[in-house]
């Protein structure tokens, strides 16, 4: 079974794979933001893709999301594994920290096209919007795992490019936010539109606005993502056996009475 990660910021490659072949793909929806890397990683297929394009090129509200997607499904991917830098609201978090998402609220718009089904009425079930069966692998996989990984949390996507104020950062902290971010919609939607099981995964690579007294940079982000790096694909080799099994999970099904 191919396992898809997409990654972003700090994260453009993936040191222990062991890349067989790189393709270009075109979509119906135009072209991904760079070519996959199609290998494998400690015994398992892998089809890596970085989410920016590489060199870094693509803003966040800019990032072909559909063609990124269906790319993944066109290679033939069930699974896939996508990876962000995130601001860490929660009192709870540090930079550093890792946290394997729940749920998402969306504050998205503009550009960013959420669907696939622009012809049709099709609506699919989000209420869960992160693959259950991948999150329980991957917690039996990091039970012994440090305080650092936090099972459950609340992604605030909002559309970027520039970082958040200090009020939207209090407000997103009272309606429930954990970190806030610029990728995970509409990304995680349209997997779902495909029946793809998604994995979402991120790294506080800095405290949001007014939660600390230091200003925000991008250097701070891309520096605390490549600290990171090592841990996460650490924990990701324990749980890449478990991801290689049957689907059991209703994300396969995501398509069966939706269209109306």
């Amino acid at each position: 079974m191919l396992i898809g990660i997409i990654a972003g910021s700090g994260l453009y490659e993936l040191s222990d794979l062991e890349v067989l072949e790189i393709k270009k793909i075109k979509t119906p929806f135009g072209e991904p933001s760079d070519a996959y890397r199609i290998g494998r990683l400690k015994g398992f297929d892998i089809a890596f893709l970085p989410r920016h394009g590489t060199p870094h090129r693509f803003p966040p509200h800019r990032v072909n999301y559909r063609a990124n997607i269906w790319g993944f499904k066109e290679l033939g991917a069930e699974r896939l594994i996508s990876i962000s830098a995130v601001g860490g609201i929660s009192d709870k978090l540090r930079p550093g920290d890792i946290v394997i998402l729940d749920q998402i609220i969306d504050m998205t718009g503009g550009l960013r096209v959420q669907t696939f089904y622009d012809n049709e009425a099709v609506h699919v079930d989000f209420t869960e919007p992160y693959c259950p069966q991948m999150r329980e692998s991957l917690l039996n996989s990091c039970k012994s795992s440090g305080s650092d990984i936090h099972f459950g949390g609340t992604y605030i996507a909002v559309n970027g490019p520039r970082l958040e104020t200090k009020a939207e950062i209090a407000f997103f902290k009272l309606i429930g936010g954990d970190v806030v971010g610029m990728t995970a919609m509409p990304e995680a939607v349209l997997a779902r539109e495909l029946e793809l099981c998604l994995l979402g995964i991120s790294v506080v690579t800095n405290y949001a606005a007014g939660i600390s007294k230091k200003r925000l940079t991008t250097t701070e982000v891309v520096e605390n993502m490549r600290l990171a790096n090592r841990k996460v694909f650490k924990m990701l080799e324990t749980a890449l056996p478990l991801f290689n099994t049957e689907r059991t999970c209703p994300c396969k099904d995501s398509l069966k009475e939706a269209r109306l």
